[in-house]
């Protein structure tokens, strides 16, 4: 047998015997079962139409996806509130395209859009094999950063629901991952350990570094292909999860 599957062989009976004890899944829900970017561009043309915005939304998301991948993170950290991410990352986009868009507007956008983000529900390719799989071994559990007035109803809507028997948002918790206490909180409500527990999440700094940071296993799903370090457990597609549950 070669020095490599040596090697191969050796990592895959550490993560086995890894998860043994795993008795409590926890996922992340936007981009890690739900399929945010997909929903979010259908919603973003919707609401374009209701509001007669004359831009291609294509355009628009190019700008908007790294503006509120930012605004998301100023979120986490507790440099931004709640509504100043809703006002300001349609307010950014528009100022970084040249659009001159009313406040008024730019509310009623951001209303419109957390009210039809909801109505596509699309899922990551094998998400519902893979609950069907793991439903029986394990208790499910989600642990999400959203809004509590959007993810409930994403849940609900995209036929998710059935299979969690807890979710833990960021506003219950006051605290947005990786803070510990939304960890915590959402373990003391399964009735979980540390031990028993592992976390599923596409989100390096959110999911896996704040499971990792009170002492509970992750992994990490990078479907978006983000430079992670050599001693992350990575699958690039959901099924793959398979392999190690």
């Amino acid at each position: 047998m070669s020095l490599l599957k040596i090697y191969t062989v050796k990592n895959y009976l550490e993560v086995y015997f890894l998860m043994t004890d795993i008795k409590h899944v926890f996922f992340d829900l936007d981009h890690t079962l739900w399929d945010f970017d997909r929903n979010s561009g259908l919603a973003f043309a919707k609401i374009f139409k209701l509001n007669a915005i004359d831009i291609s939304y294509d355009e628009f998301l190019k700008v908007y996806s790294p503006v509120n991948f930012q605004y998301w993170k100023w979120y986490r950290e507790e440099r931004v509130t709640k509504e100043q991410l809703r006002y300001g990352r349609f307010k950014k986009t528009f100022d970084k395209m040249g659009v001159k868009v009313t406040d008024d507007i730019i509310h009623k956008l951001s209303d419109d859009y957390i009210k039809h983000l909801p109505s596509h529900n699309f899922l990551f390719d094998g998400t519902i094999d893979l609950l069907e799989y793991l439903k029986p071994k394990y208790t499910l559990h989600i642990i999400t950063n959203g809004f509590e007035e959007v993810q409930n109803t994403k849940m609900d809507r995209s036929g998710l629901a059935p299979y969690f028997t807890t979710i833990t948002t960021s506003e219950s918790a006051g605290v947005k991952k990786p803070h510990s206490k939304i960890f915590k909180l959402a373990m003391q409500r399964a009735k979980a350990t540390v031990q028993d527990s592992i976390m599923i999440g596409d989100t390096y700094e959110a999911d896996i570094l704040g499971a990792q940071n009170i002492g509970m296993k992750a992994i990490c799903f990078n479907y978006h292909n983000a430079q992670l370090p050599d001693s992350i457990e990575v699958v690039t597609n959901i099924v793959e999860l398979r392999s190690y549950l």
